[in-house]
């Protein structure tokens, strides 16, 4: 019995840290699944989310006034940052090998890092991170905190928005036919830059998102807080299936019940190796990942 109640408490924390990695892996599948770039700046945005929300917390204090506030101020933030970086940074290499726009998406993220490092108001040292304070409510022989409720539920919203802005509405169809041909669409008349350009903006407000709720988690921030949590959330996308939505969502569930099952059953130094073997079973069995397709390629 005392094993099932184990099993129960770490897939609990599993589903909560899974959200996590669901909503910052979502970024990363949507704008793969669009220009066929893996944004390796993506978990720095997460980065710069979570300062967003730190500064309206620590300047207004921690209500449920403020809270949201924070997320809306911290994804519009993030959102722009999004667009600013794909106008810059990677449009000019549209055309180019995507190796270019590789290297650059990984010149973007250290340029992101240590910018805010050298920012005076902000410095390289770690800050506490200011949240509501953490209640348990036990149900049976598990119990929930407070913090995992409100990271299950705001992500359970940001994903069920995100699939109707995606299925219903103009600017998710225009996403999905540019995934599917970029030329044809703009023959149709859709605005491919603009199309492109939402898509950052989108990824970048959820993995704001997902950078305040893992600092709920982890009630810290720093300039290399999107490191990790970054690293991961791609790995969650490729397992699902990079390029697919439902997929990353699996893919970050899975993962971060994988990651707390071996903290609870193994050893949390064991967590990060088991991430990072998971990937590399993945790509050598099933390189799509889990609801990932095969493209065909015609010549």
């Amino acid at each position: 019995m005392e094993i099932l109640t184990i099993i129960e408490q770490q897939l609990l924390n599993g589903l909560s840290l899974g959200a996590i990695y669901a909503l910052i892996a979502l970024g990363y599948t949507m704008v793969y699944g669009i220009v066929l770039l893996i944004n390796f700046a993506h978990g720095d945005i997460l980065m710069v989310g979570a300062y967003s929300a730190y500064f309206v917390l620590t300047k207004f204090g921690v209500t449920p006034l403020t809270l949201c506030a924070s997320f809306v101020f911290a994804m519009t933030v993030c959102a722009c940052l999004g667009m600013v970086i794909e106008r810059l940074a990677y449009k000019p290499l549209r055309a180019a090998p995507r190796l270019n726009s590789l290297i650059t998406a990984i010149a973007v993220s250290l340029i992101l890092e240590n910018g805010v490092r050298v920012l005076p108001f902000i410095g390289p040292n770690p800050r506490q991170f200011p949240r509501p304070a953490v209640h348990n409510i036990s149900f049976g022989n598990f119990s929930i905190s407070n913090i995992q409720i409100i990271v299950i539920v705001v992500s359970a919203i940001m994903m069920i928005a995100l699939n109707y802005i995606i299925t219903s509405t103009k600017r998710g169809k225009a996403m999905r036919s540019v995934s599917f041909d970029m030329n044809a669409a703009a023959l149709m008349g859709v605005s491919v830059n603009g199309t492109i350009a939402f898509t950052f903006a989108l990824g970048s407000a959820l993995a704001a998102a997902g950078g305040i709720l893992f600092a709920f988690s982890y009630p810290q921030v720093s300039p290399t807080m999107g490191m990790m949590p970054g690293l991961k959330a791609f790995v969650a996308a490729v397992l699902g299936g990079i390029g697919s939505v439902p997929g990353a969502m699996l893919g970050g569930i899975v993962l971060g019940v994988a990651e707390t099952l071996t903290k609870g059953f193994i050893s949390s130094q064991y967590s990060d190796a088991i991430t990072f073997s998971i990937l590399i079973i993945i790509l050598l069995v099933k390189p799509t990942g889990i609801l990932g397709v095969k493209a065909k390629i015609k010549v």
